[in-house]
């Protein structure tokens, strides 16, 4: 065999093989195995809509409410929950917050809600720690009758007591902002889960 021949024959074979690299390298890729090239970009998991330690920067603003729907939840007051829906796929059909926007979802009866109205508002005194994002708080025994957090003692309403069947009693941290719409009551927003309730202060 000449030597240009040889030559050839030698160049088509190297570049044979690096063809089947290439192509073995390419089904790999396509086949769903990772890439370490300097585009491969690791993908960060997504972040819950509701709870998952997400702590509202601030309360739920006072809720508008016309004379009309004054009289229609009076009229249709319950010693039960509202039958809730949930507003969107995954998220809880307990009162949350979205994590999106901060929406404080499920007051819609605002002011006006019956169920939370009292006769002798803050009747044990109003609460005298810090409220808000700045501080968290962990529950550390009770149940929703009478829980502690720090020393200080709350009573979860009622009405809204349903919701927090899923609470941890001796290891939630909770949030505790004021209740723009309704006099004498809090509202407690449990960080893990995101929901909240109202809340009453039961003194130390």
């Amino acid at each position: 065999m000449h030597a240009p021949h040889v030559g050839r024959w030698i160049a088509g074979g190297i570049f044979a093989v690096s063809m089947l690299a290439a192509g073995s390298a390419l089904a790999q890729d396509t086949h769903g195995k990772p890439q370490h090239g300097k585009d491969a970009k690791p993908t960060a998991p997504a972040r819950p809509e509701v709870g998952g330690g997400y702590i509202p920067a601030h309360g739920p603003a006072r809720t508008p409410v016309t004379k009309g729907e004054r009289g229609a939840a009076q009229s249709h007051a319950s010693a039960q929950p509202v039958q809730r829906t949930a507003d969107a796929p995954g998220h809880p059909v307990a009162p949350h917050v979205d994590v999106r926007n901060g929406q404080w979802v499920g007051r819609e009866a605002g002011a006006n809600d019956p169920h939370f109205q009292l006769a002798h508002p803050w009747e044990h005194g109003r609460f005298t720690g810090p409220t808000g994002a700045r501080h968290v708080w962990r529950i550390r025994n009770g149940n929703a009758n009478r829980f502690d957090v720090g020393g200080y003692y709350f009573q979860v309403s009622p009405y809204d007591e349903v919701y927090t069947a899923d609470w941890l009693w001796n290891s939630d941290d909770i949030v505790i902002y004021p209740d723009p719409d309704h006099v004498g009551w809090y509202l407690g927003y449990n960080v893990r889960l995101g929901t909240y309730v109202h809340v009453m202060f039961l003194g130390t």
